[in-house]
């Protein structure tokens, strides 16, 4: 993924307003990301926990996704497995919950998918970040064959957003 600057990150959501885009927290360590290991940033927002964001460069421009981590009252990840990286967590998968584009989200409708709670699936995909044992079953894929697969759930997910 290139680098993004904070105002590429602002005006990529697609399922929030722009006075929301423009009021949302973005980290102030994008230099320090490992771009070229990333499929999609993702990030929490650290003033609501339930809040999270992620922007993915999906034909050739960036997209961004407001979400919402399912029942964050409840303070823990459900045990699973991530749906966009296939990373089995013992207890680091949320189910997160994006209002769909335009006028369906306006109305409440929402998409959900299971993903790991941290947000790092393309670490995980490339093995730069680990989990406990058992978390990366073990696949005959090579490591861009899991990223491909990785990308491919996360535009699947994202075309959910936006039709």
């Amino acid at each position: 993924m290139k680098p993004l600057t904070e105002q590429e990150i602002r005006t990529s959501f697609v399922n929030c307003t722009r006075g929301q885009a423009k009021r949302l927290f973005v980290p102030r360590d994008l230099a320090d990301r490992p771009w070229a290991d990333l499929d999609f940033l993702g990030w929490h927002d650290p003033q609501a926990p339930g809040r999270a964001f992620l922007v993915a460069e999906l034909d050739g421009r960036p997209r961004g996704l407001a979400l919402r981590r399912a029942n964050p009252a409840a303070g823990r990840a459900a045990p699973g497995m991530c749906a966009m990286c296939l990373t089995t967590h013992s207890g680091g998968v949320a189910l997160m919950v994006a209002p769909k584009a335009g006028r369906a989200g306006q109305q409440g409708n929402s998409v959900g998918t299971y993903v790991c709670d941290d947000l790092a699936c393309s670490l995980y995909v490339r093995g730069l970040r680990q989990v406990g044992a058992g978390g990366r079953l073990p696949e005959s894929l090579t490591v861009p064959e899991k990223i491909d697969r990785t990308v491919a759930n996360l535009a699947a997910f994202v075309a959910r957003v936006v039709s």
